[in-house]
């Protein structure tokens, strides 16, 4: 059986303001060392999967942005969104594509990622994705690869293994939706695993599953005729894990432990990055005297940021524009652009 890497690519990361917009959205950015994390996503996966057979979704107005960070990867391997329409059409258009390029056959797997996550040990995600594989074969079943958690984490969905089935992966019990940070924790303490969007399945069990559960993608696929812009204008907008995993009975978790981690906003970085004694986290020159837990990104050269006696602040600086703000407030950026007039806010 051939199998493929499908990396998803799309959204403009709002909440990494003032670098991230819409034409260099996260993804793009070189948010965790010198490199774009959507390079270093493709770059990990390569020693599992090729980048012959590697498929990267993306908005229509990132393709050649995307082909130049990943040169290696075929011009039409980047495939482009007309529109955002959530994972669920996102995954079921490129199940079927790689059917399409496969000979028809089905058989081939696809290991389903994003683009813009922190993994710690590469080595690791590599041999939980191939576990996941083997498990996605020898069951014919839909495998979710959930993160053992390290903290109570209420910005995750959880995920509770059920009785072992063979292979190191475990029926589920049940799916529990974002909860609070005391739920959380509960659920931490009980074995649930972080529900990571990590997706391994072979393309004909997949099709079916959806073409079973999901009203709202499957009809779209089958009249679009493999044409990308009907199937986007026809469908309606879900996630995979509500319009398909949540609904089929063939679905697998298998526990993974490989420093995942799902860099959402500045206060991630800390998590993702390395620190210096006061556990501040920076990227660029940057001085800091009696300071303690600060994130500093600096873009462009010729300016440098010097810290003192201060604590849990995060400081975005690129030319001609700095933000200040506080790790708590950082997470809630949207309340701050859309505060902000539209040249402001959409400075390229």
């Amino acid at each position: 059986m051939s199998r493929w890497a499908v990396v998803l690519a799309g959204g403009v990361g709002s909440r990494f303001w003032p670098i991230s917009t819409p034409d260099r959205p996260k993804q793009l950015l070189p948010l965790i060392d010198d490199q774009p994390l959507l390079a270093n996503t493709v770059r990990r996966l390569e020693p599992l999967v090729p980048a012959s057979r590697t498929l990267v979704l993306t908005n229509a107005s990132l393709v050649d942005a995307v082909a130049g960070l990943v040169p290696a990867l075929p011009r039409a391997n980047i495939i482009a969104e007309p529109k955002p329409a959530g994972t669920a059409a996102a995954l079921a258009w490129a199940a079927a594509e790689i059917e399409r390029r496969d000979d028809g056959h089905g058989d081939a797997t696809m290991v389903c990622v994003h683009a813009d996550w922190a993994i710690g040990d590469d080595a690791g995600f590599r041999a939980a994705l191939d576990q996941a594989a083997a498990a996605a074969e020898s069951h014919k079943a839909l495998i979710t690869v959930g993160i053992i958690p390290t903290r109570p984490d209420p910005g995750f969905g959880y995920i509770q293994p059920a009785e072992a089935v063979g292979g190191g992966v475990y029926k589920v019990a049940r799916f529990v939706e974002k909860p609070d940070r005391a739920t959380a924790e509960r659920l931490r303490q009980r074995g649930y695993l972080w529900n990571s969007g990590i997706f391994v399945w072979r393309v004909a069990d997949f099709l079916d599953e959806l073409r079973a559960h999901c009203v709202e993608v499957a009809p779209a696929l089958r009249a679009a005729g493999g044409d990308i812009a009907k199937f986007f204008a026809a469908v309606k907008p879900i996630a995979v894990d509500v319009g398909v995993m949540e609904r089929s009975r063939r679905v697998l978790v298998l526990p993974g432990d490989f420093g995942w981690d799902d860099v959402g906003t500045w206060e991630a970085l800390r998590r993702v990055r390395p620190l210096d004694a006061g556990g501040n986290a920076f990227h660029g020159p940057v001085h800091a005297l009696a300071s303690a837990g600060n994130v500093v990104h600096i873009e462009g050269a010729g300016h440098t940021v010097v810290l003192y006696g201060v604590q849990d602040l995060v400081i975005v600086s690129r030319p001609g524009l700095t933000m200040v703000t506080t790790i708590e407030k950082a997470a809630d950026l949207k309340t701050l652009t859309e505060s902000l007039p539209a040249p402001l806010r959409e400075r390229p």
